[in-house]
């Protein structure tokens, strides 16, 4: 089998004995790098270390990928116009971290007449943030008494 050192240095092909008392001389481990290999390889390591060092890998790899989600904002045709705008920002706060927004207008009872106003919130909404988010689905209609719209970022 093909030996490689700790640091890294070639040693040359030898046999499986001398490769496991190397290994035992230094305290480490004898590990099969390609066992597929003419001849096969084998590196003397300390594993432990090793697996420890690639798991951290993963982990950070794992903290620094953000996997969007679906936020929602709620609201009512007759939200005030400073409600109004506090929505607006949380919706902005959302596209800048690259969340999708599903935004739902709620009609209640006689609200259902004024369906038109609904219509107009959700397009004032969508140019207020434009220049972060495009509409994914544009405003329509879901369970008779609600108004839906996504915006993504863009």
């Amino acid at each position: 089998m093909r030996l490689i050192a700790e640091d890294g240095k070639q040693l040359g092909i030898v046999s499986l004995r001398q490769a496991l008392e190397m290994a035992k001389e230094e305290g480490l481990d004898l590990v099969e790098v390609a066992p597929n290999a003419n001849p096969p390889v084998c590196r003397i390591m300390d594993y432990g270390r090793f697996k420890y060092q690639t798991t951290k890998k993963l982990q950070e790899a794992k903290k620094k990928h953000h996997q969007p989600q679906l936020k929602e904002v709620k609201l009512r045709p007759n939200t005030d116009e400073h409600d109004l705008n506090v929505k607006v920002k949380n919706i902005k706060k959302f596209l800048e971290k690259k969340d999708r927004v599903k935004v739902t207008i709620f009609f209640k009872g006689r609200e259902i007449v004024h369906f038109d106003r609904g219509l107009e919130m959700l397009k004032r909404i969508a140019a207020e943030v434009a220049e972060l988010g495009q509409v994914e689905k544009h405003p329509s209609r879901e369970a008779n008494n609600r108004l839906v719209m996504i915006i993504t970022p863009k």
